[in-house]
């Protein structure tokens, strides 16, 4: 049964490729470009939140307030941990994006 799932996908994806006049390769490339930009813009949006909230321009920033003691250190420690795996996210996905493109 599964198999026959994987194939009417396939299918599917064909169809809709002729139907947007686009080569099956080019359909896939775009999509997932689409889908890497999307989860990037969503990243971003919580990165400026973060960024915002503590009016610095990155995690250094972040961290050097911190360390000052101009904010305080719970919750802002937090915080940093998760700007910065935001930012680490946002590198990754500019890499594949990257690497799509090159590949194109």
């Amino acid at each position: 049964m599964r198999g026959n799932l994987f194939f009417m996908k396939v299918d599917v994806i064909d169809e809709i490729s002729r139907y947007v006049d686009l080569d099956r390769e080019a359909l896939l490339r775009q999509g997932i470009e689409a889908f890497l930009k999307d989860r990037k813009r969503r990243l971003m949006l919580d990165r400026q939140e973060i960024l915002s909230r503590y009016r610095v321009l990155d995690s250094r920033q972040l961290e050097a307030k911190i360390r000052s003691g101009e904010v305080n250190e719970h919750p802002t420690w937090e915080d940093l941990i998760t700007l910065e795996n935001l930012e680490e996210a946002i590198a990754k996905l500019d890499g594949y994006l990257r690497d799509l493109h090159q590949a194109a």
